[in-house]
This record gives structure tokens, sequence and C-alpha cells, in this order.
């Protein structure tokens, strides 16, 4: 089954409703299983390939998951764009819980994940400096900007390791670094899905103000699934129009990001990395 747009769903987004079911699939990758099976689905006349983040029930810490299988599968689904939602703390009094943001720059907070496809025998550096595709950042900001839904054009977010939320000394930290938002499974995503040139935009669900807000209660799960629970009815109700306005995108400089980043000589990089990776860059050692 092929698919052209993906949509990986965070917390709250378990399946795309409304939309209809084509099959389920499992696809093994060399980075072991995604974080569930792929459901293809079809809505406005377009095939998706949805995968729940954390899998389905929620098994998986944000640590735990497996986000190079993940964008490796979807790619050989034949995904060109992704829309990833995740949901998000707050750290500026102008970025309110219910509100939509579809983000533009990333810090990266990670430290235990693997967080490229490169190693293993050949070296790359791809540009990172504007993590998400501004092309579909404009399309879906069209639409919010047509819509009800409290939403912002931009937005900093911080990514970082979790399980457990921020101290308030982190959260003060990272409000006096001009980051407007706070989050644990951003990355490596979107540094994957740069490397595996696919277009990929965010659309960040604010839940709660972090803890730095001493006016408001620190966070807490209960307060966070509440938030979230209307978030996920918006998004559910925005992504037929999004899918729509998206398809049929002509070319994009993302699916040609790691053209003459590849350091290595092709005839160095070992079989197995080569093999593991020719889905993505055999057409640049390949010659094709």
């Amino acid at each position: 089954m092929q698919a052209e747009f993906g949509i990986i769903g965070g917390t709250g987004l378990y399946q795309l409703e409304g939309a209809k079911t084509i099959g389920d699939i499992e696809v093994p990758t060399p980075f072991g299983l995604p974080s569930d099976l792929i459901r293809v689905v079809e809505a406005a006349g377009i095939r998706i390939a949805f995968l729940p983040r954390h899998g389905r029930g929620h098994r998986l810490l944000p640590t735990e998951v497996p986000s190079r299988a993940n964008i490796w599968a979807l790619k050989s689904l034949g995904v060109r764009q992704i829309l990833a939602v995740s949901a998000v703390g707050s750290l500026s009094e102008e970025f309110a819980p219910g509100d939509l943001v579809v983000c533009d720059q990333l810090i990266d907070r990670t430290r235990s994940r693997p967080n490229s496809f490169f190693g293993d025998g050949v070296v790359a550096h791809l540009p990172f400096a504007d993590p998400y595709c501004p092309e579909m950042r404009a399309g879906i900001n069209e639409l919010l900007a047509a819509s009800k839904i409290p939403s912002h054009s931009r937005g900093t977010l911080v990514c970082m390791e979790g399980p457990l939320f921020s101290t308030r000394a982190e959260s003060n930290l990272y409000r006096s670094w001009k980051a407007e938002l706070i989050g644990m499974t951003a990355l490596p995503e979107a540094k994957l899905a740069r490397e595996a040139e696919i277009c990929c935009a965010l659309i960040a669900m604010v839940t709660d103000y972090d803890c730095w807000h001493e006016a408001e209660e620190s966070v807490s799960v209960e307060m966070v699934l509440e938030t979230m629970a209307k978030n996920t009815r918006a998004i559910q109700e925005l992504i037929p129009a999004i899918v729509s306005r998206l398809k049929g995108r002509k070319d994009c400089a993302c699916r040609h990001a790691a053209e003459n980043t590849i350091i290595t000589a092709a005839e160095k990089i070992p079989y197995q990395t080569r093999r593991a990776l020719d889905l993505f860059y055999g057409k640049y050692w390949n010659g094709d």
C-alpha cells in the first residue's frame, strides 16, 4: 500500500475519525518496527498513512518512540509530506491552553535518543536552520487564519527528554531564551524527516502553562488530558482541509535536502549501511 501524505499522531490522536480505512500494515525497517501498525486511510481524495507516535493505547515513553523506524517506514510507503501533531506546554502568556501553534523553530534538549540516520560508516551534514517546511506551514496557517480556532502562525518549541515535566528553574530558563513552547516529542522526528527528504510540519496543541506560571496550577496529567481532548477534536476537523490544501504540491527544497551533503565516498560506505539507507540516498551514491 502506498500513501502520499503521512500523519504522526501525538498524545490523544490515535486514529483519524471519518476517514475510509484502506488497511493496516506492518512495516519492518532496518531500525526495527515503527511505533505501531500504519493505518492507510483515504480522506479528501488522497491516501494518508497514519501512525500513532506512542502506539495505540499510548505504550511508549517519548524517549522510547522509534523515530528512525517511523520515518523510514513512512518514506517506504511513498510519503512526501508529514503532518506531525504534538501536545505541548506553554512558556508564554500569549500561547494559551487550547491554542494551536504551527511551529517554526526548535531547541533540542534531548539526550538519550538516536537522532540521525547517519553514522555507521557514512557522514553527512544537512542544513536544519528552518526545521519545518515553510510551504507546508504557509498552507496550514492560511486554513487556521480562516477558521475560528485560536492559533499562532509561529512558535519556538523546546524539546526536552522527559518523561517528567520541567522543574520551575528549567521552565524559567527556557522562558529567558524566548521560547514559547515546551514538549517531549518534536525531536528527533523533525531532524530525521529532513534527512529523509520528507517535507514536515508540526501543529502543537497547547495543553497547559507548564510550571512557570505561578498563578496557575502546576501541570498535571489530568489538566493536560482535559485540554487535549478539546484540541484533538479541533485537529480531527481540520485534517481533511489540510490534506486537501497541501496535496499535489510541487517540488520543494526539503525533498533535496541531502543533495551534496554526504561527505563519505560511496565506495567506502559499508554494505549494511548502504542497504539500510538506499531508500533515501541511493539516487545520490548510485548516480541516478
